[in-house]
């Protein structure tokens, strides 16, 4: 059976707890639905660039985004590899929303099939290799590392998936995921799509788990500002045989934890700026509204009235706006019409 080794150190008992923090931080603030929606748009096509970029596409962020917005017919393998990537994106958001997606060697494989579409054999597609391969480093061309042999492949992608099931309740929800992540690289199980596969899998697993990257953040962004070191510590050189009874995972975990905190502290930066604009921007009373609904479950134009000085006509526009925006929701009417928060 899989039995990773790792150490609980300072630092990645620190990042952890920061990690919440900030999450916490993230959570309790609540920002104008097109903003969201903009800054969702955005995370898509980061990760889409990003985990990409990772394997060597060599499309710029400002193109992926431009291909991702007319989704041209006739396109090369660095845009199809792009489209699929975001496509995968798009569907596993989806059903993460409704809240139907579990990490199985099923869902794996699907991932991998879906991110390699028509951009090589489809014999080859959707199933764990029955090939040998081995790990080239991209500067120099030159074989640094030997995966498990091909036989031994299902029986460690099912051991990966078993560790996962039986430990979700019992390691914290970054741990795990940081070793599903480093475990499914060394084990390599494709012929090809392995890296998207792998983050793919892991964005999956953290938003099972209560941490969705799929919204409004992208940590293969963090990975993607420095290849090299992600290789090298996501990675191992040699053989796996020789090395399987030492691999240590601590300094991957501590390395994968500052990626997302790195991440989130770059969407807490980012956020506040995006609410200014003047079709966006909350101001002091419209932050009232929503102080009293989040009080009291709901709130209506009376309640409002007895915390400010402005005229009825003005407060209509108040409420009007938070609508537009798509923050809260009128119920009822005449007299007895109230507000609550919109459900997203």
């Amino acid at each position: 059976m899989f039995a990773p080794k790792y150490t609980i150190t300072d630092k990645l008992l620190a990042n952890i707890k920061r990690i919440s923090i900030l999450i916490t931080e993230l959570n309790s603030k609540r920002f104008p639905y097109v903003v969201r929606m903009e800054f969702e748009k955005t995370a898509l096509a980061i990760s889409s660039h990003a985990s990409t970029s990772i394997e060597g596409n060599p499309l710029p962020l400002t193109e992926v985004k431009k291909i991702l917005k007319s989704k041209p017919v006739h396109i090369r393998d660095s845009e199809k590899e792009v489209l699929n990537y975001n496509e995968a994106l798009e569907e596993l958001n989806e059903k993460i929303s409704k809240g139907s997606l579990r990490v199985s060697l099923e869902l794996i494989l699907l991932i991998q099939k879906k991110v390699t579409q028509r951009l090589f054999s489809e014999s080859d597609s959707g199933k764990l290799r029955q090939k040998p391969v081995v790990v080239n480093d991209p500067s120099t061309g030159k074989t640094v590392y030997l995966p498990p042999d091909v036989q031994d492949v299902l029986s460690m992608m099912n051991d990966l998936v078993g560790f996962i099931d039986n430990n979700h309740h019992i390691i914290d929800p970054l741990i795990l995921a940081g070793v599903f992540h480093k475990q499914m690289v060394i084990i390599h199980p494709f012929i090809d799509g392995n890296g998207r596969s792998t983050r793919l899998s892991t964005k999956v697993l953290l938003a099972e788990m209560g941490l969705n990257t799929f919204d409004i953040f992208s940590f293969e962004n963090y990975y993607n500002k420095n290849v090299t070191k992600y290789f090298r510590m996501v990675g191992e050189y040699g053989d796996y045989y020789e090395l399987q009874n030492n691999i240590d995972f601590t300094s991957w975990l501590e390395y994968f934890t500052e990626g997302i905190i790195d991440e989130l502290l770059r969407v807490q930066s980012s956020l506040p700026k995006a609410a200014t604009n003047p079709t966006t921007e909350i101001q002091p009373y419209h932050h009232i509204i929503l102080e009293l609904i989040q009080k009291n479950g709901y709130t209506a134009d009376r309640d409002y009235a007895k915390l400010t000085d402005r005229a009825k006509a003005t407060r209509t526009l108040d409420f009007k706006k938070l609508i537009q925006l798509k923050m809260i929701e009128r119920k009822s009417k005449g007299k007895a019409t109230y507000y609550i928060l919109k459900n997203e």
